[in-house]
């Protein structure tokens, strides 16, 4: 599946500007650590994109992500994506085994809540966030509190990466999409 073909599905059923710009930052995200991993940014970056594309329409632990593991299978899409999407929702049971589910793991959550940072700054610019405001943050329980702080401190352990690091690639690759994220800021 190239990239058009997983936009197309993102938007086939994603309404949402909100969860369409998540699945844009968990691509952008997912592509800056395939190339500092020498792995197909491509493939890592469709992944990305489409971890969340069916949780409109299934947006409960029944649905979402087999709900869209199905209608990813009948379209082609290959299987080590298919597995690492599973893979995003630990209720699935599926077990994290490549490099590139790890990795979705450990960004999925960080991403949203990175950008919920940015977006309360003055600016709203993703270029005035730094890793001790995200570990602020994260230790206040009422922002941003659906997004689990657990699942954002076992992903940077799985990656075997401290969670600073872990959130300093996330900001770089941030701040390198930010126009088409919206976190560019006013100033």
């Amino acid at each position: 599946m190239d990239r058009d073909a997983a936009w197309a599905l993102l938007c086939e059923y994603t309404e949402t500007d909100g969860l369409r710009k998540h699945g844009l930052g968990v691509e952008t995200v997912m592509r800056h650590f395939a190339r500092k991993h020498g792995e197909d940014e491509d493939r890592w970056g469709v992944t990305g994109l489409l971890h969340d594309f069916d949780y409109e329409r299934w947006p409960t632990a029944e649905g979402h992500p087999f709900e869209g593991n199905r209608i990813l299978a009948e379209r082609g899409c290959p299987e080590d994506i298919r597995t690492a999407i599973m893979g995003h929702a630990d209720y699935t049971g599926v077990a994290r085994e490549t490099l590139m589910a790890k990795t979705l793991f450990a960004v999925d959550e960080l991403t949203g809540f990175v950008t919920a940072v940015a977006l309360v700054r003055p600016n709203k610019s993703i270029f005035e966030v730094e890793p001790p405001s995200v570990r602020k943050k994260m230790k206040d329980k009422a922002f941003a509190r659906q997004v689990n702080r657990e699942d954002i401190i076992n992903g940077a352990e799985q990656l075997g990466v401290e969670l600073d690091a872990v959130i300093a690639e996330v900001i770089a690759a941030l701040q390198s999409n930010a126009d088409a994220l919206g976190l560019r800021g006013a100033g």
